[in-house]
């Protein structure tokens, strides 16, 4: 009888148990951070965008070097030593904070610190997806961690809301270590990284230099495919992401919509990224990945301008235009994540994976942080529709350069 290479339906049991601690600690994570931003906010705008600065400053140093670490060592270890570190880091802040509250010394010293551990760890759990399923499995694994991480960004701040009020701080830490502990025990417990997604005997030892740092620009340049990814990863980021963070809230204030609508639209964006996760992660034979991509891109760039109609017109409907239209972006921001994600991750030497993905986040943190400076500056001069308007029209261009220069090669690599 002839079989046909079909991928199974269901994930492997290790990757969902996986998913499901690292989802637990993220929860934790996320929820901690507001409710240190909240009262970092209560000392003065300075002291909240030092807070956040701090917390983010460690991943242009360390997520390389946590990935070349990761790619010698093992991802499992290094997950296990980081969170352990995380877990007894946030036992003691959540003493700190019963015994001092909230001075900013804490704050500042608390955010450094587990931002720095955060950002080591953040290139070995990045690869685990591909060290647990197969390579025929990666795009639907990789869309349900979309779903989920997603899932937590959407909840972390009402969650973190209510518990601020009714818990307090020190019992918000506590609560996140407990979280850190549920999957430090997952991860000691998903033991066999199994066939050929092992990362036993994977590490490169070809280069001379203990890290390899050098070695690891040079696979993404030679890997066929794998630079003009994590090109357009980084392009399709920088255009993206400042939108629901930075460019909404400056439409809610320009457009007089108020919290509750700005809220709303914020929601919607969120909600279309998860439904188009959802569906890349119910497909068991996925598409063409660049030229779908591309056409997340797309999707982006229309949702965009349905928002700025929304934003710019006044009367009956126009709330409700803007909220369709940043449902739309969302399902295409949801849809170019599901692709590129895979993309870029199966197209790694597995020699390299963890390297690989701090190579991801440094593309696109670095072109976030300058196009928020550069999106922000303009909307202060001009107006924040000016802002939006520039972002749609830069979306539109860059999914059409994306489909006009499509790699020869874009399969993944064993």
């Amino acid at each position: 009888m002839a079989t046909t290479d079909v991928p199974p339906r269901t994930l492997p049991r290790p990757y969902l148990a996986w998913l499901c601690g690292v989802t637990v600690s993220q929860l934790g994570g996320a929820v901690l951070a507001f409710a240190l931003g909240w009262a970092a906010a209560g000392l003065g705008g300075t002291t909240a965008a030092l807070v956040l600065t701090l917390g983010a400053l460690p991943r242009l140093v360390l997520l390389v070097v946590g990935g070349a670490v990761s790619d010698r060592v093992g991802a499992r270890r290094i997950l296990i030593a980081g969170e352990t570190s995380l877990l007894a880091l946030t036992a003691v802040l959540a003493v700190a904070l019963a015994r001092f509250g909230t001075p900013t010394w804490l704050l500042l010293a608390s955010s450094l610190a587990l931002g720095a551990i955060t950002a080591f760890c953040l290139p070995s759990t990045g690869s685990m997806p591909r060290r647990l399923v197969r390579d025929d499995q990666l795009t639907r694994a990789l869309a349900l961690r979309q779903v989920t991480s997603q899932a937590v960004l959407m909840a972390a701040a009402p969650l973190g809301g209510v518990l601020v009020g009714r818990v307090g701080l020190p019992m918000i830490g506590w609560g996140a270590a407990v979280a850190l502990g549920v999957s430090l025990c997952v991860l000691v417990a998903v033991r066999e990284l199994s066939g050929p997604t092992s990362d036993r005997g994977l590490a490169d030892r070809t280069s001379t230099a203990w890290l390899g740092l050098s070695d690891t620009f040079r696979v993404v340049t030679s890997t066929p495919g794998l630079g003009r990814a994590l090109l357009l990863a980084g392009a399709g980021a920088a255009l993206i992401l400042p939108v629901p963070s930075l460019l909404v809230p400056l439409l809610g204030r320009s457009s007089g919509w108020g919290a509750g609508t700005t809220g709303v639209v914020a929601g919607a964006i969120g909600a279309g990224v998860i439904g188009a996760a959802s569906l890349a992660a119910r497909r068991r034979a996925p598409g063409a990945r660049w030229a779908t991509a591309t056409t997340g891109l797309a999707l982006s760039a229309a949702g965009a301008s349905v928002l700025l109609v929304g934003a710019v017109t006044v009367g009956t409907g126009a709330d409700a235009t803007a909220a369709v239209g940043a449902l739309v972006f969302g399902f295409g921001n949801g849809v170019f994540v599901a692709r590129m994600a895979p993309l870029v991750l199966g197209s790694a030497p597995r020699t390299h994976l963890a390297r690989v993905q701090a190579v991801v986040g440094l593309v696109q943190l670095v072109p976030v942080m300058v196009m928020n400076l550069v999106l922000g500056a303009l909307a202060e001069r001009t107006s924040s529709y000016w802002a939006v308007a520039v972002t749609c029209v830069s979306l539109g261009m860059c999914a059409l350069l994306a489909r006009r220069r499509r790699p020869a090669t874009t399969s993944a690599r064993s």
